[in-house]
């Protein structure tokens, strides 16, 4: 691309952004809106990549040296050019970045979805049908001690589920073990990531059309509900971060390889940051609940009131903001 042609491309975007520096370095960055904040995070992104992409074409010098100083304001008022205490910058964190990052990345999300709940209904599906696939579709030191359990002795519903807090205790150490195997599989250009959202939607679906065809699935629902919706969510942006690093390695756009890797490498260490918070929440309730004899019904709702507060948290506010685009390439 002919430096002209880039500039009047992207010359709209700097001038805008630094007529937002200019704004909040009079004061601080309580002079910007919520929305102006996040544009700012959002135009210091694409001024960085803008940069890299000039040093990669040899662009004039003074070209150059403009974008660097307009990204060196931009960062010392993203990260830390602000009056903001420890405090202020932690709950920004949990209530702007996180989220926006989320659903900035919402597709890779949903890439990691499918990923997962496909081969979990195909297990269900084909366990259902015939049982004896779960041998096939399971490890079987998994299934053996289930599939005998349920089948060859008289358990109370209560029980039903391998014994609630074991059953509870397997699947929350799983979706940990998965939620950074899936993260760190980006590397691998995201096919450990894959595997793992595949192999763990087999071992879900599976297990769910035992206990189910058993007559314990409302059981085993009641039992993973109140963690398990944050595990699962959590795993879900563990894996779309793992799939942020694998896009910047296989879909470096105007960037080289190294330069659009480290951009989004950064963006998904915001991820993994909020994934490992999730996880602890679900620590929490899981400790909570797995030595209590709560009935059924209590630990479904605590599920469906967790699912819901999940998607107030990640989806309603972000899906007002405009500029908050999906990005699954910058």
């Amino acid at each position: 691309m002919r430096q002209a042609t880039f500039v009047e491309r992207r010359q709209e975007g700097w001038e805008r952004l630094d007529a937002l520096l200019q704004r909040a370095e009079r004061s601080t960055l309580r002079a910007l809106g919520p929305d102006e904040v996040a544009e700012v995070g959002r135009l210091y992104r694409w001024v960085t990549s803008d940069l890299a992409f000039a040093d990669g074409r040899s662009y004039d010098a003074t070209l150059r040296a403009y974008l660097n100083r307009l990204t060196a304001r931009a960062h010392a008022l993203v990260y830390g050019g602000s009056s903001e205490g420890g405090a202020s910058r932690v709950a920004r964190f949990y209530t702007q970045t996180f989220p926006q990052e989320v659903w900035r990345s919402r597709w890779y999300m949903l890439l990691a979805v499918v990923l997962f709940l496909a081969p979990a209904g195909l297990a269900y599906y084909l366990i259902h049908t015939q049982p004896l696939n779960a041998f096939v579709l399971l490890p079987a030191d998994m299934v053996a001690p289930i599939h005998k359990g349920l089948h060859e002795t008289n358990f109370e519903p209560s029980q039903a589920a391998l014994g609630a807090p074991t059953l509870s205790a397997f699947i929350m150490t799983n979706n940990i073990r998965l939620a950074f195997m899936a993260f760190a599989g980006g590397m691998t250009l995201g096919f450990v990531t894959v595997y793992v959202l595949i192999e763990n939607g087999l071992i879900l679906g599976g297990l769910a059309a035992l206990y189910v065809d058993a007559g314990f699935g409302r059981d085993f629902w009641a039992t993973i509900a109140p963690h398990g919706i944050i595990e699962l969510t959590a795993v879900q942006i563990a894996a779309g971060a793992g799939l942020v690093i694998a896009g910047g390695i296989l879909a470096p756009g105007r960037l080289r390889r190294r330069d659009a890797l480290v951009r989004n490498a950064r963006r998904a260490a915001i991820l993994i940051v909020g994934v490992a918070s999730m996880l602890v929440v679900a620590g929490t309730i899981e400790g909570f609940f797995s030595p209590q004899k709560f009935p059924a019904d209590v630990r479904l709702a605590v599920g469906g009131i967790t699912a819901v507060l999940l998607v107030l948290y990640f989806v309603v506010p972000n899906a007002r903001r405009p500029q908050l685009r999906a990005d699954s390439s910058t």
